[in-house]
């Protein structure tokens, strides 16, 4: 199967790919699926630990795919995992203080950074799902608000606006 070339425009896309790619667990799980299709059980077993995090970051981060896998007659069906991408494209340019945010946003453990997702997330449910009016109310910029939404796992950057995320699996 020939593989694409993500394309990265947005510096905040920066996040999910340095918090995937700065995790031995998460970096296993993507090398693993890059070269077979697999389901969780067989990754756990493969990896022997939980890969339920990497699988929905790399979801989140849109560097999988997914298909249901054909089950032997009367068991369930499960569903099976394969990357995306192999290769990657950055086309942007930002101030070091935005870069040194996203930086910053992505190694940061999550109890440090857990104040600013938890607002944004708070602010997306009322209803505040605009950029314009959440750097307004939160005296940010735009970048910094994405890259923070990007840091969620409820939260998903849909071109201007912010909405919560459904169900990922």
């Amino acid at each position: 199967m020939g593989k694409r070339t993500r394309i990265i425009n947005d510096p905040s896309e920066l996040v999910p790919l340095l918090r995937i790619f700065g995790s031995r667990t998460n970096k296993s799980v993507f090398d693993v699926l890059s070269t077979r299709w697999m389901t969780k059980k067989e990754m756990d077993e493969y990896l022997g630990k939980d890969s339920s995090n990497s699988i929905l970051l790399l979801k989140k981060s849109g560097l999988v795919e997914s298909q249901w896998k054909i089950p032997e007659p009367g068991k369930k069906p499960s569903m099976e995992y394969h990357t995306s991408y192999s290769k990657v494209q950055a086309n942007f340019q930002c101030s070091f203080e935005d870069l040194s945010d996203i930086i910053m946003l992505a190694f940061k453990p999550y109890d440090e950074v857990c104040d600013a997702i938890e607002e944004l997330e708070r602010l997306v449910k009322e209803g505040n799902q605009s950029m314009s009016s959440l750097t307004r109310i939160l005296n940010k910029s735009p970048l910094y608000i994405r890259a923070v939404a990007r840091r969620s796992q409820n939260i998903s950057v849909m071109g201007q606006r912010l909405k919560i995320s459904e169900e990922i699996e």
